[in-house]
């Protein structure tokens, strides 16, 4: 992969070949059934469903006496329910995490700017995560000291950019002075 991202003949073969290799049985009727009960559960119509289910359940406690098998009956259903839907959201949102990485894999990569190293920043580990979160920072700290927050730094070449950018303006500063007593 060169600094610009992968050639778009690259991405078609790489797709093409997923094509070919379609997921089939389970794995692909999981990955459709959790995409589509995902959505609905975070549907207002799932939610309204959900009340109403409340409400009729509180509504037969008198009907029923409040015996244990009517506590028991919702306590089973939310339970079931809650356990399932955790494979599914979870399933859901590592589609939509990877997703995302890759969205801002491309975006790295393709600016000559920005550090590679990045791409796999989520495969280091929470000390190496820290450095790095200590670090830009430290970058948010040089920007906020020289009033200019619009900048922006890769993890390489923060220090000498931000080294450069301040000798500039120093110079530029210099040259005002200059030019005003001269005035």
């Amino acid at each position: 992969m060169n600094s610009k991202g992968p050639s778009p003949s690259t991405v078609e073969r790489a797709l093409g070949m997923k094509q070919r290799k379609r997921k089939k049985g389970f794995k692909l009727w999981f990955e459709t059934a959790a995409a589509k009960i995902t959505k609905v559960a975070g549907s207002s119509t799932a939610f309204l469903l959900a009340v109403v289910v409340i409400i009729a359940w509180a509504v037969t406690g008198p009907i029923f006496h409040y015996s244990d098998t009517w506590q028991l009956v919702i306590n089973t259903g939310t339970t079931i329910i809650t356990f399932l839907m955790v494979f599914v959201i979870q399933q859901s949102q590592n589609k939509d995490s990877l997703a995302i990485q890759l969205k801002l894999n491309e975006l790295i990569a393709a600016e000559e700017r920005a550090s590679n190293r990045l791409i796999v920043v989520e495969d280091l580990s929470q000390d190496e995560l820290e450095v790095l979160k200590k670090f830009y920072i430290r970058l948010s700290e040089l920007a906020r000291e020289q009033n200019d927050l619009h900048s922006s730094h890769s993890v390489d070449e923060a220090k000498d950019v931000h080294e450069f950018k301040r000798r500039l303006r120093a110079n530029d500063e210099a040259k005002e002075n200059e030019e005003a007593q001269k005035k």
